[in-house]
């Protein structure tokens, strides 16, 4: 043979062999989809929706579309609102307790508090039909706060001069650079105030209080489960195997009917995200947040800003 031959033959074989591991790949992506296919038609059946919300509520994107996804469901009978979260944005945790009680307007809703499931934690699970803590959650800490700083004596030190043109006096409050004048400090009290007052009124229709008594107990502190019970801020110590038996006694859904976890993010999603909300974007946001930036009050639970 000549050599040309012999590279024919090689180049054919080769050919060969990467058609046979193309389709050897092809099977093995039709079996995972047969699979995945096999599972999602499994869960179509009549079950009760798991929603989890942990950590910091920086963005309400994920839990709004799990929780949507769950009032276009027939199949879900009930939701189960598994909170573990020290609070976050107000406006997040505003657009999710809508959301949350637009749900529970259809189906029942049960929250679940985990460790902690403090300020917007604990606003979103206000309209939920009942809810369920641990003896030691931490709880409560009804309030709004606007992290700022200022380091205008250092840059003076640094002899570094910062000047910012506005169109008003108050375009540029908080700044980083000047201190607050009293007009200012007036002006972000009253933002605080009114995010306050939105969120007290959600606590009194939530939990069927008068104003009076929650503005008693909304001084930002937080609440174990415990104490959070004797308030009426929630309505039981336990845990997910109690919210099943009460929905199975109260809203008959019964409790061998499965309970199914929902998730609207992929890995890609909790690692990075595509809107700041991922893993590694929400350690930067929440960074960032610390910043004088004016970007909407929080609702979160810090505990060495709270003395009782």
């Amino acid at each position: 043979m000549t050599l040309e031959t012999d590279l024919l033959i090689d180049r054919r074989r080769l050919k060969r062999r990467l058609l046979l591991w193309r389709l050897l790949a092809v099977a093995a992506v039709a079996v995972v989809a047969v699979v995945v296919i096999g599972k999602s038609s499994a869960g179509r059946g009549e079950h009760v929706a798991r929603v989890t919300v942990e950590g910091t509520l920086i963005s309400e994107r994920k839990t709004i579309k799990a929780l949507e996804s769950v009032l276009e469901d027939p199949s879900a009978r009930a939701v189960l609102l598994m909170v573990n979260s020290p609070g976050g944005g107000v406006a997040a945790g505003e657009a999710i307790h809508d959301l949350v009680e637009r749900v529970a307007a259809k189906k029942p809703v049960v929250a679940v508090m985990g460790a902690t499931a403090a300020s917007a934690g604990y606003m979103i699970s206000l309209p939920a039909a009942r809810i369920y803590a641990h003896n030691s959650t931490l709880t409560g800490s009804i309030g709004v706060l606007l992290p700022t700083g200022e380091v205008s004596g250092l840059l003076r030190w640094l002899g570094i001069t910062d000047e910012t043109l506005t169109s008003g006096p108050l375009k540029n409050v908080p700044s980083l650079t000047k201190p607050m004048s009293e007009q200012g400090r007036a002006v972000m009290q009253a933002l605080i105030d009114d995010l306050y007052d939105q969120f007290v009124a959600m606590v009194a229709k939530g939990r069927k209080m008068e104003i009076a008594r929650v503005r008693e107990l909304a001084d930002g502190r937080a609440y174990t489960g415990r104490q959070a019970l004797a308030l009426g801020l929630i309505d039981a110590i336990g845990v997910e195997r109690d919210a099943r038996a009460w929905l199975a006694a109260e809203r008959d859904v019964p409790t061998a009917l499965p309970a199914r976890d929902v998730r609207s993010d992929t890995l890609r999603d909790r690692l990075f995200g595509d809107d700041a909300e991922g893993l590694f974007g929400g350690i930067v946001k929440t960074l960032l947040s610390q910043s004088v930036s004016l970007d909407g009050g929080w609702a979160l639970w810090q505990p060495g800003l709270y003395r009782q």
